[in-house]
């Protein structure tokens, strides 16, 4: 049969070719449908429901409905993100088995890897948690629920089991009495705290620092004078960092300063020596004596000027 300008048996082949394929394809699919079903149901039978959890551990329970996991966790789809069950797992064999703890997920009993992959399959996306397979805690078996308590938290704020930095200073004990010196960060006063300079999930920089926006040395956050682009750079500011010539936590110095006085200081790197060749070398006229010995009298913008290779005014 034909018709002006065209011929109907091309057309209705292809249509017949979609219809056999159809009938191939439509019985399959309604098994794999069918199928969706009943393995949801059976999934969802190995939940028992945060009420039941209750019955037993009322007092974890009641703890644990004033906090952040337990509005969150309510807000997910699915069972096996709702509730105690989100981090403990299917309780439907733990009640059945008269609360046989082998039955469920124990963060008591687990090794520090485990625990923290329990964490880490709702906290591993977005920046902050990124990093935390290399940070140093991860390294040296520090977990999550170390510093972070779900059910018995002391701060609203992250769950934390204390409040920074006594906190930190529960594993690091050797920088707490830096915190004691005449010159120091504020973090005993909570003007400053750990976490503003340090990661503690984990970073790509030495000590877990974290770097501003712009990617500087996380100092510039607060020091932004200090920050630059300057026309005439101090090359210890870009090669060393500020920890060239400043101790970060506090100092019996002025300025977190290493050294007592400046121009010893400034000698460690400002000497005529072979390794340092392309170095500024001491002029004949600073004789070191009292007058002179503080260097930044003269040379005050140390940290970088835009009018004089000498950094002064």
């Amino acid at each position: 049969m034909k018709r002006q300008g065209g011929n109907y048996w091309p057309q209705a082949r292809r249509r017949w070719d979609v219809l056999v394929l159809l009938l191939a394809v439509l019985p399959a699919a309604g098994q794999k449908a069918a199928a969706k079903p009943q393995e949801s149901l059976q999934a969802a039978s190995q939940y028992v429901g945060a009420e039941t959890c209750k019955g037993c551990h009322e007092d974890i329970y009641k703890n644990f409905e004033t906090t952040p996991h337990w509005k969150t966790t309510l807000s997910k789809k699915g069972l096996e993100w709702q509730g105690c069950e989100a981090c403990h797992g299917p309780g439907a064999d733990h009640v059945a088995g008269g609360g046989d703890k082998s039955k469920i997920f124990t963060f008591k009993n687990v090794t520090a890897e485990q625990a923290s992959k329990r964490c880490l399959a709702c906290h591993e996306y977005g920046e902050e948690h990124a990093n935390f397979a290399r940070s140093q805690h991860n390294v040296n078996d520090v977990s999550c629920i170390a510093c972070h308590s779900p059910h018995h938290a002391k701060e609203e704020q992250k769950l934390l089991k204390a409040k920074q930095p006594q906190l930190c200073y529960e594993c690091h004990t050797e920088i707490k009495q830096d915190f004691s010196r005449p010159f120091r960060h504020r973090v005993e006063q909570g003007l400053v705290q750990c976490t503003d300079c340090h990661n503690q999930h984990g970073g790509f920089l030495t000590r877990q620092l974290r770097a501003t926006a712009a990617q500087d040395q996380v100092c510039f956050k607060c020091h932004t004078d200090k920050a630059g682009p300057f026309t005439f750079e101090h090359e210890p500011v870009k090669t060393e960092g500020c920890v060239a010539c400043h101790t970060p936590h506090g100092s019996t110095n002025p300025r977190l300063l290493k050294r007592s006085q400046i121009n010893i200081l400034c000698l460690e790197c400002h000497t005529l020596t072979q390794d340092n060749p392309g170095l500024p070398g001491l002029p004949s006229f600073h004789n070191q004596s009292q007058k002179y010995q503080a260097c930044t009298m003269c040379h005050v913008a140390i940290h970088g000027s835009n009018f004089d290779d000498f950094f002064f005014k």
